[in-house]
């Protein structure tokens, strides 16, 4: 994990790998909730049984919740600290989701600080998280975020 002690320093950063978060597996009852809190109970999601005969072999979870663990998981990537009074969450840009996450994997991410520019009253950082799983094969989500952070 990354930690910066000022907002000079972390834009000195751009270009470089931030850090890597620590393993979270996925499980059916975290889809589960997920599926409540959206509306969307699509039986690859939510229906174990009936997902062992569809494309997956098993019931995966939800493209949106793999790209919402992205707080979670950039707190374990890097840190910005200092003259920081606050950071918000500004968007995403380019959001992709190359392969399936089956449930009971286990995900984390790499942040690579892709660009830093100025913002009335702080900066504003597109950080890409590459969120992985353990089998190495394709990334389960690409993100470019956008952060905003003021001094």
């Amino acid at each position: 994990m990354a930690t910066f002690a000022s907002l000079a320093d972390f834009t000195a950063a751009v270009g470089t790998e931030l850090g890597t978060s620590e393993w979270h597996t996925i499980d059916q009852q975290q889809v589960n909730l997920f599926a409540e809190a959206t509306g969307d109970h699509q039986w690859i999601h939510v229906d174990p049984e009936r997902a062992k005969d569809g494309p997956f072999g098993t019931t995966i979870a939800h493209g949106y919740l793999t790209l919402s663990l992205i707080p979670v998981l950039a707190k374990e990537c890097y840190s910005v600290g200092g003259d920081i009074r606050m950071a918000v969450n500004y968007g995403s840009d380019k959001v992709r989701f190359p392969s399936p996450v089956p449930v009971g994997s286990a995900v984390r991410a790499t942040a690579e600080l892709v660009l830093v520019s100025e913002v009335p009253g702080g900066v504003q950082a597109v950080v890409r998280f590459t969120i992985s799983g353990k089998d190495g094969g394709k990334p389960h989500c690409v993100a470019d975020t956008i952060t905003r952070l003021y001094t």
